[in-house]
């Protein structure tokens, strides 16, 4: 088993749980008027964008674990070696600039930038 690719894997899928579990509690619960899907934006965002928002938060959740798989997937004994060097980089690169974009974005408070940087940094190591 690659131990550095099932631990990015692993990490992703836990930043995809946090990143959604506490954008519901601190963020979209106090936009949620009614229903499943919040709606409130108060007087800068129309119904419209907090849909929208809403959805495109719980996206980015969803590539995590896709994310996920595909690292624990190319970890296992049977498939140890064969993640093709592109398909590394790419979940690597894509991990960096997240993790870049959130550091910028934040000034670096937001501790979402070292998840995803461990998650590049593990993909990086653990390709052959």
């Amino acid at each position: 088993m690659n131990s550095y690719l099932f631990s990015a894997g692993a990490l992703a899928f836990i930043i995809g749980c946090v990143h959604s579990g506490l954008g519901e509690r601190y963020i979209f619960c106090r936009m949620r008027t009614q229903g499943f899907i919040p709606t409130n934006g108060g007087q800068l965002l129309r119904k419209s964008h907090v849909q929208i928002l809403w959805a495109t938060w719980h996206v980015a959740t969803a590539i995590s674990w896709g994310v996920s798989a595909t690292l624990v997937c190319y970890s296992l004994p049977e498939r140890s070696g064969s993640m093709p060097t592109a398909v590394g980089a790419a979940i690597a690169m894509s991990m960096l600039a997240s993790s870049m974009l959130v550091l910028v974005g934040t000034r670096g408070r937001h501790p979402g930038w070292l998840g995803l940087l461990g998650v590049a940094l593990l993909t990086v190591i653990g390709v052959d």
